[in-house]
């Protein structure tokens, strides 16, 4: 459960941060991998496929912005790329603390306008001569700093995404192309289950191993959960957030698997810390849920918010509706077919890991600082 406006550091080391700047609430869910976001097959993006192609605003995506969606935006990974700008305790801030924060919660008739924020922020990348010159060499159509607009920089962003976090170089791409010696003889083992008695390809499909759809697998629910307006207490119902169908509580999409070794904790929450415990869950969900830690959260430390962090848990109710809506049945697997299973997840990533091609700049146009 991620840290975002107000925290300080970056990755495992990142805090709440302190006095009148330290965070308000606990982003709800895990952050996303952003491994292979570029794939042409990709058609739905976030836990809650809250960005998913489709004409339904005549822009060629369903998104929280629907018909104000900016025009110009090259793929999926652009359109996402709008939204944490706009939302409060990832980048945008509390209220008073700027103009961005306070143009998303104006009240009135057009409340919630979040296309209100895309002009202001542009005009900050405009007011910064080596953003414009860099904007300048990278797109044929701008000029001068007010041909600078939003889709410009969220197309730059989904291009770095893309260039940055594609891989397709795994011993298990290997060993596909024909290289039958790229995996141990417990990786294919555990392959062998994956694909077959442990059922994990019925999600788990295809390039990305992922069917890009939405399930309920009864994932322990903690911190402040992702509420609807009407929603009496904190908790997290998942693909129904954006569906208001009941036959979507608790789903949540498929993640993909590539690089999962890299992408720790597990979970739409990150209820759970390593791949051996989140095979555990799906293999017995509903006994895993009910004897799931606190611990195993591992939340930052955050005094004035731990109050709430695991009241859900408490609510016998909703734990009842959590537990009744699980799509998936029970596998009996030892510990030895476990470990082989983690064995081949390990095989999905990438040889070069983390290390990107671009990597961590020197400095930024901006003059902020770089952790």
């Amino acid at each position: 459960m991620g840290i975002g406006e107000g925290g300080s550091g970056i990755g495992l080391k990142r805090t709440a941060g302190t006095g009148n700047d330290k965070i308000k609430k606990r982003i709800p869910r895990n952050a996303l991998a952003l491994w292979n976001l570029g794939f042409k097959n990709i058609t739905t993006l976030l836990h809650d496929g809250r960005v998913t192609k489709s004409n339904i605003f005549g822009n060629g995506f369903n998104t929280p912005a629907q018909e104000a969606l900016p025009k110009g935006l090259d793929n999926i990974v652009a359109v996402q790329a709008l939204f944490p700008l706009t939302r409060q305790f990832e980048m945008a801030g509390n209220p008073g603390e700027n103009e961005i924060i306070g143009l998303v919660s104006k009240v009135g008739k057009d409340s919630m306008r979040i296309d209100r924020v895309w002009p202001v922020i542009t005009h900050r990348i405009r007011g910064i001569p080596e953003y414009v010159e860099l904007f300048k060499n990278a797109f044929d159509d701008i000029n001068s700093p007010l041909d600078i607009n939003i889709t410009h920089i969220v197309n730059s962003i989904a291009a770095f995404e893309i260039h940055e976090w594609t891989s397709f170089d795994s011993p298990f791409d290997e060993y596909l192309n024909g290289d039958k010696q790229a995996l141990t003889l417990e990786q294919i083992k555990g392959m062998n289950l994956f694909y077959g008695k442990a059922n994990c390809s019925s999600c788990h499909s295809g390039s990305l191993l992922s069917d890009q759809k939405f399930y309920s697998i009864g994932i322990p629910q903690f911190g402040p959960g992702r509420t609807r307006p009407f929603d009496p207490y904190a908790r997290d119902v998942g693909r129904m957030v954006e569906t208001d169908n009941i036959k979507d509580m608790y789903k949540f999409k498929t993640p993909s698997l590539r690089n999962v070794t890299l992408t720790a904790p597990y979970g739409h929450n990150g209820a759970y810390p390593t791949l051996k415990s989140i095979i555990q869950h799906h293999l017995n969900p509903i006994k895993m849920n009910k004897n799931w830690k606190t611990e195993y959260a591992n939340l930052p430390k955050a005094p004035w918010l731990e109050k709430i962090d695991f009241v859900i848990l408490s609510d016998k109710r909703e734990q009842d509706r959590i537990l009744s809506s699980i799509d998936i049945k029970p596998i009996e697997l030892n510990d030895k077919e476990i470990d082989q299973l983690v064995s081949f997840l390990v095989s999905l990533t990438g040889r070069s890991e983390n290390q990107r091609p671009l990597g961590k700049p020197d400095k930024v146009p901006s003059g902020l600082s770089i952790d």
